[in-house]
């Protein structure tokens, strides 16, 4: 898969000292755990219930190996692989008439890759400052999702949960949430996860009353689209920022100072971190995607010399499975099997019929 250059890695590396959104939930980033955060509903949309509302999702953090995704979602044509940290989706909305005057004109949000780190943390800080215009107009929502759980659901040992489901999976739940909670949404703007056509279709049957459209670089077209965008990325920049601290006291200075980048392995600071952060048994902590083909081959070649031979009790034989408790039994086995049966209930034979 092709990788990042120079300006690109500049562009996904988290700024210094990024903006702590009420996004950012210390703990749950910690234990590796995914969870959604939702703004409080501007006050211009609960005097107003039936004021008409734009809506725009993105995406950050899809092909990082470090850290979480967050979405707010991208196409996939120029996609890379990111193997630290989440992948966080971003949602923002706020009045029909105000989209374009207040998002592009008054604070010109824009494509994520135009604006520079700085600029996206500022935007959200401003977003999340009462008394401002954003603040007072858009309401936001996060889904963040941990690099450990996106590996569980893509590594099930039965059906595997891929990357494009679970981002579909979360949109859908957040843009649920808007309308739960009341708001008059008339049009959606998405980026799209893969075929657009298809995509859209999907949402049409789900929210068959409003407007959906989903396009390629939705964040350089839409405004809510591009506001979406900074919510997610620099939620996952502070997720990232919360996920090192905890290497922090381990580390040596020099180490700290470089950090581990922008979590993609073509940036040279990410991969050194994983090198050097591994543990040839236990691998890394929850904020590494083990799914991603850079944590596998790492595993696999530093941790070569541990073979793992899971034991087999002396009893096994012994043991009951499953699939005993779906099959009728032998007279032997009727005293035994008399209280799950009261459960479970017994088999019909055909001597019922």
């Amino acid at each position: 898969m092709e990788g990042l250059d120079t300006a690109d890695i500049e562009q996904e590396t988290p700024v210094k000292d990024v903006f702590i959104a009420p996004s950012i939930h210390d703990e749950d980033i910690l234990l590796g755990t995914s969870y959604t955060h939702h703004s409080p509903t501007p006050k211009t949309i609960t005097e107003n219930a039936l004021i008409e509302c734009v809506l725009g999702v993105d995406e950050a953090g899809r092909g990082p190996v470090l850290g979480w995704n967050t979405t707010v979602s991208r196409g996939l044509e120029k996609t890379w692989l990111i193997i630290l940290g989440p992948m966080v989706y971003g949602l923002l909305y706020l009045p029909l008439a105000s989209h374009r005057s207040l998002l592009a004109e008054a604070h010109h949000f824009d494509d994520s890759k135009v604006l520079t780190p700085a600029v996206r943390s500022s935007l959200m800080q401003t977003l999340c400052t009462p008394g401002t215009e954003l603040y007072h107009n858009c309401g936001w929502a996060t889904r963040v999702m941990s690099a450990r759980d996106i590996s569980a659901g893509m590594l099930k040992p039965a059906g595997t949960y891929n990357l494009n489901a679970q981002a579909m999976d979360a949109t859908i739940e957040l843009i649920k949430d808007v309308f739960a909670k009341g708001v008059n949404v008339t049009e959606i703007y998405i980026d799209t996860i893969g075929s657009p056509s298809v995509y859209q279709k999907k949402l049409e049957r789900i929210f068959p009353t409003t407007m959906i459209t989903v396009a390629k670089k939705a964040d350089s077209l839409y405004p809510c689209v591009s506001a979406a965008s900074v919510c997610a990325k620099v939620t996952r920049d502070a997720a990232l920022e919360v996920c090192y601290r905890s290497y922090r006291l381990e580390e040596d200075l020099e180490a700290v100072v470089e950090g581990w980048g922008s979590g993609y392995p073509s940036d040279g600071r990410c991969t050194t971190w994983l090198k050097r952060n591994m543990d040839t048994f236990f691998g890394w902590g929850s904020e590494c995607r083990f799914s991603w083909g850079t944590a596998k081959d790492l595993l696999e070649t530093k941790a070569s010399d541990f073979k793992i031979d899971w034991p087999t009790p002396e009893n096994d034989e012994q043991a009951m499975r499953v699939t005993d408790f779906f099959v009728a039994t032998t007279e032997d086995d009727e005293g035994e099997s008399s209280e799950l049966s009261s459960w479970f209930s017994r088999p019909v034979t055909e001597a019922m019929f």
